[in-house]
């Protein structure tokens, strides 16, 4: 007897998010140089000339996984004069955001990469540093933008690295305020 068995109904959008995630996992973990097209199809199980078509070359990609990630926009939400406080409460209470964090291995796994690190700087500025700059305004805002951006990360980074600070809840509540007091200064001027 002959069993029929119906085929598998495809989905391009599922498939294409599936996609997108694995590479996004991929670049996580591995340089840009070692991730290869076949790598990511393989671990969606379709076939690589698929993830050609849905995304084009590996370096359209790519740029589509950083855009998927957080891109620090939402510390432009809300008014100015909270910022401090608001962003420094968030990186010492709110611990890590994983699509945050992804793009920062990304970043990093980016460096030894001449394309990927020229891909990660113009989208960095695009999409993040000139307006977050504009937002700042005034005299050297983007001076201040690089500064706040540059102690926001570190101190995500020195988060995750020590698993929250290895601070007693009041220490945390000193640093959150002396953090907010330092960022508020830099987007005040």
């Amino acid at each position: 007897m002959f069993c029929h068995v119906a085929p598998r109904p495809r989905n391009a959008e599922a498939t294409r998010a599936a996609i997108l995630a694995a590479a996004r996992e991929r670049f996580a973990r591995e340089s840009y140089d070692d991730v290869g097209m076949r790598d990511i199809a393989g671990d969606v199980g379709v076939d690589a000339a698929l993830v050609s078509r849905y995304f084009g070359s590996k370096e359209e990609l790519f740029l589509m996984v950083l855009d998927s990630c957080s891109n620090g926009r939402d510390l432009m939400d809300g008014g100015r004069a909270g910022f401090g406080q608001r962003v420094a409460r968030d990186v010492i209470f709110e611990g890590g955001n994983e699509g945050k964090l992804k793009k920062l291995l990304i970043m990093l796994r980016s460096i030894g990469s001449a394309k990927a690190m020229e891909l990660v700087q113009r989208t960095g500025n695009e999409s993040f540093f000139d307006p977050f700059a504009a937002w700042i305004g005034g005299e050297d805002a983007a001076v201040r933008a690089r500064l706040a951006a540059a102690t926001i990360m570190g101190m995500a980074v020195s988060r995750e690295i020590t698993a929250g600070f290895g601070l007693t809840p009041a220490e945390c509540e000193r640093l959150a305020d002396r953090m907010g007091a330092m960022l508020q200064d830099i987007i005040d001027n």
